[in-house]
């Protein structure tokens, strides 16, 4: 039997254990309280540090060099991310903390498919939410910045990819959180494993000998998938999307160590 022939006698399909984990998923208060924290911190952040970075080179006159409009805007991702992270662990832990996990397990005996369906819901669902802020946060940003004739449109070079890079970065924050959840199934211990990953690595990095950083750094995990939010090109970090396929690849190992946990530990 194969996972898109799941139990057919008791008329479980793969759409159907989808459509049963997107009920749950949006039925949970944290969702909303989540994704709202999302779109209130990118959106506002961006706007809020384009106009201070805008006012403050308008002031001192001279635009600097490195100076990335695009990514300017979007810095308020780096803090969503902390939502994104704590609502892709507890989708987990919350459900083996209150036993729901049993019955979710009960009524779709091949656990796969619940790992599969939970991926694609929350996946499917901070994509649309978290690109949603990333364009709201560029347009914003870039407003903000045009009284200091600083502002790009969204056909510049790069600005579309970046954009779009933005949303699928906490997309695979949350995939990793997921992984996390699934394979620790603590939740203090799945957020902090998180975070370790995404910001204490880079600063233990930077503790690095300068002629290991060259070959460490940038594969780390915020380093490389935040490569794909930049418009001018860093050769300290990855390209774009070698860098989010980098950090994808962390997500899709802690999910695949939390599918092992899933079907071989009990509920």
């Amino acid at each position: 039997m194969t996972s898109t022939t799941i139990a057919p006698e008791l008329g479980i399909t793969p759409i159907r254990v989808i459509r049963s984990e997107w009920i749950k998923f949006r039925s949970l208060r944290s969702t909303w309280f989540s994704f709202g924290a999302t779109l209130l911190v990118a959106i506002g952040l961006g706007i809020l540090f384009s106009a201070l970075r805008g006012h403050d080179i308008a002031t001192h006159g001279g635009v600097p060099p490195d100076f990335d409009a695009t990514q300017m805007s979007l810095r308020g991702m780096f803090l969503a991310q902390l939502a994104v992270g704590v609502l892709g662990v507890l989708l987990i832990t919350g459900e083996y903390g209150t036993g729901m996990i049993r019955a979710s397990l009960s009524a779709v005996p091949r656990r796969v498919p619940v790992w599969w369906a939970k991926s694609i819901v929350f996946g499917g669902a901070t994509f649309v939410i978290a690109t949603t802020a990333s364009l709201i946060a560029f347009l914003g940003g870039q407003a903000a910045m045009h009284s200091d004739h600083l502002g790009v449109s969204l056909s510049s070079p790069g600005a579309a990819r970046a954009v779009v890079g933005g949303g699928l970065y906490l997309v695979v924050v949350g995939l990793l959180a997921l992984g996390c959840g699934f394979a620790l199934r603590s939740t203090g211990g799945a957020i902090a494993t998180l975070f370790g990953l995404l910001l204490v690595l880079p600063i233990l990095g930077e503790a690095l000998p300068s002629s290991w950083q060259v070959h460490i750094v940038r594969y780390l995990p915020m380093n490389a998938g935040s490569a794909v939010m930049n418009t001018r090109p860093d050769p300290s970090l990855l390209g774009p999307w070698a860098g989010l396929g980098v950090f994808a690849l962390y997500a899709a190992a802690a999910l695949a160590v939390g599918l092992v946990v899933l079907r071989r530990r009990d509920a």
